[in-house]
């Protein structure tokens, strides 16, 4: 069997698969989530219902000059979803974060006082509760990790704990996505 067509196959496939090539961010989070915008897709979005979710965030990347990814991931789903028709207010999100990840939500003065460098996560988090993200911190991790609420991003909410937290989110009808 020859695959010398096969390039040429990919090539007319991608261009006509309904997906586009191209990632953008926006409209509701401008400088990150970027996603890419499906047409079409079979399995279709009710853009009339209400999305409560919440995302438990523990890990962080090695470097401290590398921003948190699964922080992102709060932006991309915000950017995706209003990009295919579902209103900002329709849109309800909260992350938890403890754990590691506990340093990607202090502010630039505390992460650089500890790492040497400015927070690479601080414009992400301040964009995600520009839009209304609830941004829930882990008391326990607060206490362990000795991150006080004076070296958190103004606006982070601490809670007894991320279990706490995670389980009265879902009582009000918050799902979760594990990361």
């Amino acid at each position: 069997m020859k695959y010398h067509h096969f390039p040429l196959f990919l090539l007319f496939f991608i261009a006509f698969s309904g997906i586009s090539q191209e990632k953008s961010t926006g409209p509701i989070i401008e400088d990150y989530g970027p996603v890419f915008k499906i047409e079409n897709p079979d399995f279709k979005t009710d853009t009339t219902q209400e999305f409560k979710v919440v995302f438990d965030v523990t890990d962080t990347p090695d470097s401290h000059e590398e921003i948190n990814k699964k922080l992102e991931t709060a932006a991309r789903f915000l950017n995706m979803h209003a990009q295919s028709g579902v209103p900002a207010s329709n849109l309800k999100v909260a992350l938890i974060v403890h754990n590691v990840a506990s340093k990607d939500i202090t502010t630039d003065e505390a992460y650089k006082e500890r790492f040497g460098v400015a927070n690479p996560n601080s414009g992400l988090i301040q964009a995600l509760l520009d839009a209304g993200v609830e941004v829930i911190y882990c008391g326990q991790s607060s206490m362990s990790r000795n991150f006080p609420k004076k070296d958190l991003i103004p606006g982070v909410k601490i809670s007894l704990s991320a279990m706490t937290a995670n389980v009265q989110l879902q009582n009000q009808g918050y799902r979760p996505i594990k990361l």
